[in-house]
């Protein structure tokens, strides 16, 4: 996990009934902040035991080069997968809900961006059984400016606020290949037995930016008139390319040394 607390500070606070947060790596920890998270990208594009296996059929240098095939090589689209994947792992550390696969092990081409909800995050409602949904919208950039949040929450609003029934079968069918017949049954439900009530969907605008996020996504959040509840998090860190750039090299790296 990144566990963000460990080399960030946060700021929190309340936006009418809506939160946002703040997460802003403290300069004196960003090299442990970028040991944290290239400790767990590769797992985002490439399943463990798959990795596993072929270090122990092929050994280490075929092992490292199926994970560097898998990572992108151009700065948008590793600053993109950086994005969605900091939400992910901010979604499974910090809040109730899970992400159950790594939707990034499926992309088409290394250097093409996934399509549809971004992340989608899952509670079971111990109760009833019936999911809870955090539909994600995630967003990277250098400099952050209003007309990418904006962008964003265009998306959340689609499908009229709901996930869209494309990402959820997705993840259901991903989830039955894996044997994880209960949770994707529950899935199924929710889309063709139940439907999905709006009350049980709440929604993330995750932002990852060199620049202070928080007067652009409180002002963002201000203006929303909808009904769902909102929660926006923005993730910065300065030397947001750099960053970036170092997480990848110390990926490759760790995957050819160990």
């Amino acid at each position: 996990m990144v566990r963000f607390p460990n080399w960030c500070d946060s700021a929190r606070e309340d936006v009418g009934p809506h939160a946002l947060q703040v997460i802003s790596a403290r300069a004196a920890d960003t090299a442990n902040g970028c040991v944290a998270v290239a400790a767990i990208v590769s797992e985002h594009y490439a399943a463990e035991v798959q990795v596993v296996r072929i270090l122990r059929r092929l050994g280490r240098p075929k092992a490292a080069a199926f994970i560097e095939n898998k990572l992108p090589t151009t700065k948008s689209i590793r600053s993109g997968d950086l994005g969605e994947i900091l939400a992910t792992e901010y979604i499974t550390g910090e809040t109730p809900y899970d992400v159950p696969i790594k939707r990034l092990r499926w992309k088409d081409h290394r250097n093409m961006a996934m399509r549809g909800d971004d992340v989608i995050g899952l509670m079971r409602d111990q109760a009833t059984g019936r999911l809870h949904f955090l539909k994600t919208e995630a967003k990277s950039r250098a400099a952050l400016a209003g007309g990418v949040v904006t962008e964003a929450r265009e998306g959340l609003d689609k499908e009229g606020g709901l996930p869209s029934a494309h990402a959820l079968e997705f993840i259901s069918a991903r989830l039955m290949e894996a044997g994880e017949d209960a949770l994707a049954d529950a899935i199924d439900d929710a889309l063709l037995k139940h439907g999905i009530a709006p009350q049980t969907v709440t929604h993330l605008l995750f932002t990852f930016s060199g620049n202070d996020p928080g007067n652009i996504l409180r002002t963002n959040l201000q203006g929303y008139a909808g009904g769902y509840p909102q929660h926006y998090v923005g993730v910065r860190i300065d030397a947001h390319g750099t960053f970036i750039a170092n997480v990848y090299d110390r990926v490759i790296a760790d995957a050819n040394h160990g």
